[in-house]
């Protein structure tokens, strides 16, 4: 079966074309077109400026995912699109795109959770892979750990209480001066740094809880870096994107390895855009090996938000029955 995936629940807008089916997941195409050059002028995204992105990109790239796949709109069997969570008005425009091209040409029309389009991700990326697994995903938006219980099937049992790791790391790259986005720049850095020169506090909560919170560690950092500063001391920032770093990864690995004991699972599955990052994936690997348990994570061009993830999703959805008619709207969370 082909389904045609669309996606643009932040600076992304991507289409994709996945083959899925009885032992097969294939990505027969996956376009995105990035905003990051637009975005990095004001340090962030602006999401009046990422909707209008979205209106001027989401025509040609459905033709080029099409066409990359060699596949005709006729061949699609159905159409899955992100409706939540993410920016409102981006979301919106691909909804709206997407209910117009199902409805058009007479294609089910499948609604998809971000979140667990991420997850997905690990389908085509691991054939073999199947639920049960623990999954941690760790994006810009979102920091959270589900026991996934079958392909819809999600149940959380950890989360941030504020802020998520991605945006965390994109703050306080901005903060010492590196480009947006900051997470990729961190990085890069902290390879050059001593992770233990700043105390700072862990993101993991205390308590008999999975639950993170990333708001007292950025506020701490920042801290940090303005009482150097107001001494005249240049802040060490390959030690700051160092020190931050460790704090992030150990407390992922902290909460992970709990997690695993406490439901047993035996694979871990590891997604969303900081999965890209290279010390977290690093330590993640070294903790399943330690415990024995599998560990899939997917290539960093299936990280970040792209449609091949969201019509994947789709597909598995589409099974269960999932549909939905042009009443279909986007939601922020």
């Amino acid at each position: 079966m082909l389904v045609f995936g669309m996606e643009s629940s932040c600076d992304e807008t991507s289409a994709a074309v996945v083959e899925m089916g009885e032992g097969v997941r294939r990505i027969r195409s996956n376009i995105i077109a990035s905003q990051v050059e637009t975005h990095r002028l004001y340090g962030g995204v602006v999401p009046e400026i990422a909707s209008r992105a979205h209106i001027e990109a989401v025509t040609s790239i459905t033709r080029r995912a099409l066409d990359t796949a060699g596949v005709d709109i006729k061949d699609i069997g159905a159409v899955a699109v992100t409706t939540r969570p993410g920016l409102i008005g981006a979301l919106l425009v691909g909804v709206c795109f997407a209910k117009s091209l199902a409805y058009a040409n007479n294609i089910s029309l499948v609604p998809v959770d971000h979140i667990k389009a991420h997850a997905a991700a690990a389908y085509l990326s691991q054939p073999d892979l199947e639920p049960p697994f623990l999954c941690i995903i760790v994006s810009g938006g979102h920091t959270s750990i589900y026991k996934v219980t079958s392909y819809t099937g999600f149940e959380e049992i950890g989360s941030t209480r504020d802020d998520a790791a991605g945006e965390a790391f994109d703050k306080i790259g901005r903060f010492i001066g590196l480009p947006y986005p900051g997470g990729a720049a961190m990085d890069k850095l902290a390879a050059d740094g001593n992770p233990n020169a700043v105390d700072l506090p862990s993101p993991a909560l205390s308590g008999d809880t999975l639950d993170f919170s990333f708001s007292g560690l950025k506020t701490a950092t920042i801290n940090y870096i303005n009482n150097l500063r107001q001494r005249g001391v240049e802040p060490p920032h390959a030690d700051i994107a160092a020190s931050f770093t460790h704090a992030i990864v150990s407390a992922i690995v902290q909460r992970a390895e709990t997690a695993l004991k406490l439901t047993r699972m035996k694979t871990l599955v590891l997604a969303g855009g900081v999965a890209a990052n290279s010390h977290l994936r690093r330590a993640l690997t070294e903790l399943c090996k330690k415990l024995g348990v599998a560990f899939v994570v997917p290539p960093a061009g299936l990280c970040g938000d792209n449609a091949a993830m969201v019509a994947a999703a789709g597909y598995y959805a589409y099974l269960d029955g999932v549909r939905a008619d042009l009443s279909l709207n986007a939601s922020a969370i």
